[in-house]
């Protein structure tokens, strides 16, 4: 996972575990997290997160869809990474459509956005990997 600066006009910083591990242990953060209710990944993350004693505001991008604010600084940080390849969704796009602009093409087909995406505190994260799961339970 890529590390940026963190960025007062966005409000939000990608960080590794390295990065957190004076911070973990912390308990009771508030934390928006965007996922789908059928995908696997994004249950077991809240239920972790949840069980860590943290506050989620779960938003289901199929039926809520995602702010264009959001989108735009999850691409700012992430890039591509932001777009999972490997769905169903994106199979079913016509090669035309692959070739939009990425906040286009995830403003159209949220569920094209890798889930989870969790806003906690001044951070962002992409994805349930070890990293993520140790600096966010822990």
């Amino acid at each position: 996972m890529a590390i940026a600066e963190f960025n007062p006009a966005i409000n939000c910083e990608i960080t590794g575990a390295k990065e957190v591990s004076a911070e973990q242990g912390q308990r009771g953060m508030d934390i928006t997290f965007y996922g789908l209710k059928s995908c696997d990944t994004c249950r077991k993350a809240q239920q972790a997160l949840t069980a860590a004693g943290h506050d989620l505001t779960v938003i289901d991008v199929r039926a809520d869809g995602v702010p264009q604010h959001v989108l735009s600084h999850g691409l700012d940080l992430f890039g591509d990474a932001l777009i999972n390849r490997r769905s169903t969704t994106w199979r079913g796009l016509s090669d035309v459509d692959r070739f939009q602009k990425p906040l286009d093409l995830l403003t159209e087909h949220p569920t094209l956005m890798k889930r989870p995406l969790i806003l906690a505190g001044e951070k962002t994260y992409l994805g349930w990997g070890k990293d993520v799961e140790s600096a966010l339970t822990y």
